[in-house]
């Protein structure tokens, strides 16, 4: 995958669908302890469509390259390098997507600089004072040293514990074993990442978005939220209530679907993602 190297961090990321689409560009931002993986399915389908995408590896915990600098690991840190990223390779007009941690991450960007994006697509994510929600508050505490890091991450090498309800279990139906294993590795053998996961848990303990969310409806571009319903964490009820901040939102539930919409919808996302951006070309021409 090729790399965009910022002061503080190098960000590898996978690009799928034209380079020169008729659609304006679409970045995928996932959340903790997974990667640009978590989006792959919803890529795919829009680069079918005839959509390019660009697919961003954070510094979450599941990277493989550790950060130059990690005073840069703290929620508007990490939202300053997804700026950053949009700013090196020159991307306008940006449909911005996020999931989880992601999406909390988005909410920070589109407060502090919203330039380069056109319209948000949130999926079941982080809002107001939930960041993490219950119980993944606790299990963030447990993340934020990295020999405890260690400790937690070889366990979760058996697929059991990976998938229980204090894993990926409660996330989506049926994760990938393989995948879910891969999104613990890095953290677990190289001490480098287990440290910028530390600090990076860390950061996130001393932040919430409740200073955030009554600054949302300044951002007054398209906003669709496609919410799992199934979802025991952020539920719909937190959809609903982080949809009415901003001027011009709607949101669509999806039954079934838990935190990762993208596993186990990705047709959902797709059609919003596609429908927003029809939308917005409708009112460009004056339809």
């Amino acid at each position: 995958m090729p790399d965009v190297t910022l002061p503080q961090a190098t960000l590898r990321y996978r690009e799928v669908g034209p380079h020169d689409s008729a659609h304006p560009p679409v970045v995928f931002i996932h959340g903790m302890i997974v990667d640009e993986r978590l989006w792959s399915r919803v890529a795919d389908g829009l680069a079918e469509r005839g959509f390019r995408c660009l697919l961003p590896t954070l510094p979450l915990g599941s990277h493989t390259t550790p950060v130059t600098d990690r005073s840069v690991l703290t929620p508007q840190g990490v939202a300053g390098l997804i700026g950053q990223f949009l700013a090196a390779l020159d991307l306008e007009d940006v449909t911005l997507v996020g999931n989880d941690t992601g999406g909390g991450l988005c909410q920070f960007l589109i407060d502090a600089d919203p330039s380069r994006i056109g319209r948000l697509v949130l999926t079941n994510c982080d809002a107001f004072d939930q960041f993490p929600p219950f119980p993944f508050d606790a299990v963030f505490a447990m993340l934020r040293g990295p020999k405890s890091i260690k400790t937690l991450f070889t366990s979760m090498r058996f697929t059991p514990l990976r998938h229980s309800p204090m894993g990926y279990g409660m996330l989506a139906h049926g994760p990938d074993a393989a995948l879910t294993a891969s999104w613990v590795e890095p953290a677990r053998t190289d001490s480098r990442i287990a440290g910028d996961l530390a600090a990076m848990a860390r950061g996130i303990a001393g932040t919430d978005l409740t200073e955030t969310a009554p600054r949302l409806h300044r951002f007054t571009r398209p906003v669709r939220l496609v919410w799992g319903s199934a979802d025991r964490f952020f539920t719909p009820t937190l959809g609903r209530r982080l949809a009415a901040l901003f001027p011009d939102s709607a949101i669509v539930e999806v039954p079934g679907a838990r935190t990762f919409v993208p596993l186990d919808n990705p047709a959902a996302v797709i059609n919003a993602i596609a429908a927003v951006n029809s939308a917005c070309a409708r009112r460009a021409d004056g339809v």
